[in-house]
């Protein structure tokens, strides 16, 4: 077993099997990459998979988890598709901090943040996330004005339905 810190990777940890004969494989495991080899690899062999390994696993992330350019593009799309372009969000960004809630906004920074917690979920039910806090730029409650305003989405009770159905299987309380 070795560990080193590989710039933009963070620490990777290279665990090498002797039952393992041809199979590479990586996961995450307690904040680290782990990338598991053969026993027989010899540095080279290591070095070559490790980076192919770190390379496919930062595209896989990639996919699964969009940047904030790519969360504001579509929020700005939602706004001028549902929302008739009246509220462009001076900032989107995706945060950790939200345990609870699926995004946030503040309507005074029109700021708009989403929970990472919504990565890797069907692009219909992100599209919802995000136009319900961008909804709230124009109304701060959940009274009709603000319902009538997210029911343009064609997809708000399918994404809801699929919102409470995972909030439901992790225990956490609907929002």
């Amino acid at each position: 077993m070795s560990e080193r810190e590989i710039e933009g990777h963070g620490t990777v940890e290279v665990r090498r099997s002797t039952r393992r004969r041809k199979t590479v494989s990586a996961y995450r495991e307690a904040g680290r990459t782990v990338v598991a080899i053969p026993s027989r690899f010899t540095r080279a062999e290591e070095d070559a998979w490790v980076a192919r390994m770190l390379s496919r696993m930062a595209a896989s992330d990639q996919r699964r988890r969009p940047s904030d350019d790519a969360l504001a593009a579509r929020a700005a799309y939602l706004c001028a598709t549902y929302l008739d372009g009246l509220t462009p969000p001076a900032s989107v960004a995706w945060v950790a901090n939200q345990d609870t809630r699926w995004g946030s906004c503040t309507p005074a920074r029109r700021t708009v943040r989403i929970s990472d917690r919504a990565q890797g979920m069907p692009e219909w039910v992100l599209d919802y996330v995000l136009l319900h806090e961008l909804a709230h730029l124009l109304v701060p409650g959940h009274g009709p004005d603000f319902w009538d305003l997210v029911g343009r989405y064609p997809q708000t009770e399918r994404a809801r339905g699929f919102l409470l159905g995972v909030t439901h299987a992790r225990d956490l309380p609907a929002g």
